[in-house]
């Protein structure tokens, strides 16, 4: 009965985000606002990202988690109701900065939840779950579009639905077992809480390389991440959030690949093979306009969890590795912080003037955009090999 409820607890978690968060560029683009503007609203998750550890670390030491979650939960229905209500840019951007200033420290406090109360070799067979969730968020889509005869993507419904379904989680929350404060009557600082002792970590050559390019890496993904349900409402995508919803369905299948790749090829050469199929991505997207085989496409979606398990999942097992015991934690704060923080607010802003660029009365030229994209993915990927010379075999997994 616990890992049922943890199971729903992980699926609801990241459906009330996904469903608004996939097409949100669709919407901001129909809303006709600044480019500035739709950076600002894109960035609110990277903005709670930054500050939202200093939020995890009061609740850490205070309250029961559950009754942490479903204040937090709370707060976000609230503010997704706000969104809904509103098609001014400033009070979109306040509703839903605060939103994410209530939901970030969730993805966090969901883990730490369950691993409270099943060994953590089964946490896997949990967080799943929280994928399953951010798929089947594209049932909302299907209903609004093809039952009740509604638009979906591109308006202000997936908020309402996002605020539902945080809604449901508040009750499913208080429903879970009581999880204590694991730092209850510790002390905290700020610099404990962004992991800035990870700094010095960077004392290490490989290590600042590999931080550096974690950071850069995000300007390019940034264009997926933030930005494509932008691309597909210009193509006149009629399921924007069940397209893109493929790519993590995929993921979980990639995601299982992630060990046994580390354990043939050693931790470098899956993070370099994440950052080829960064390029393959948005060479297919290129390809695919300059073409017109809309098909190709459907290539830099499903290479999502690749994506995304080789760099990013295979980056948090090297921190894993190369940090003490004592600074393990933070230095997963501290990734988080550099890619989805920092890393993600900076390549929003300059995805964004990108678009803006290339944008006239005539329509986007996607070709020059998604060129451009690819070339700066080569030279990441280039660079990166070139720079990041560390010999890990023994980080390779045992």
């Amino acid at each position: 009965m616990i890992k049922l409820k943890l199971s729903l607890m992980m699926l609801l978690q990241y459906m009330m985000y996904a469903v608004w968060w996939v097409p949100l560029a669709a919407y901001l683009t129909n809303l006709d606002v600044s480019s500035f503007e739709k950076s600002m609203i894109l960035s609110s998750m990277a903005i709670g990202c930054i500050v939202s550890p200093v939020i995890g670390m009061l609740a850490d030491r205070f309250f029961p988690g559950q009754k942490v979650l479903a204040s937090l939960n709370l707060l976000n229905a609230v503010m997704l109701l706000l969104a809904g209500t509103t098609n001014q840019p400033d009070l979109l951007f306040i509703f839903l900065l605060i939103a994410m200033l209530g939901y970030m420290p969730s993805w966090s406090l969901t883990s730490s939840i369950a691993m409270a109360h099943i060994p953590s070799e089964q946490f896997p067979k949990i967080r799943v779950f929280g994928s399953i969730g951010w798929v089947a968020s594209g049932i909302f889509s299907v209903i609004f579009i093809r039952f009740l005869g509604f638009d979906f993507d591109g308006t202000n419904i997936p908020f309402y639905c996002g605020a539902a379904v945080s809604i449901v989680a508040v009750f499913v929350n208080l429903t879970l077992p009581n999880t204590p404060p694991p730092a209850k009557g510790q002390k905290g600082s700020l610099i404990d809480a962004f992991g800035l002792r990870t700094v010095e970590l960077m004392r290490d050559k490989n290590f600042a390389i590999f931080i550096a390019f974690s950071f850069l890496s995000m300007i390019p993904f940034a264009m997926y991440y933030s930005f494509f349900s932008e691309f597909l409402l210009n193509i006149n995508t009629k399921y924007i959030s069940i397209t893109m919803n493929w790519g993590v369905l995929a993921e979980m299948g990639f995601l299982l690949l992630v060990p046994l790749a580390i354990k043939k090829l050693g931790l470098r050469k899956v993070m370099i093979f994440g950052l080829i199929a960064l390029t393959i991505r948005y060479f297919s997207f290129y390809a695919g306009g300059v073409i017109n085989q809309s098909w190709m496409y459907f290539i830099g979606i499903l290479i999502h969890g690749l994506i995304f398990g080789f760099f990013y999942v295979g980056g948090q097992i090297y921190i894993d590795k190369k940090a003490p015991a004592e600074l393990k934690s933070q230095a997963q704060g501290f990734i988080f912080l550099v890619t989805f923080g920092a890393g993600l607010l900076v390549g929003n802003f300059i995805c964004s003037e990108l678009i803006a660029n290339f944008k006239s009365d005539a329509g986007y030229n996607w070709n020059a955009i998604w060129g451009i994209t690819t070339l700066s993915s080569v030279v990441l990927v280039v660079a990166f090999m070139l720079l990041f010379k560390n010999n890990d075999e023994h980080l390779k997994s045992r």
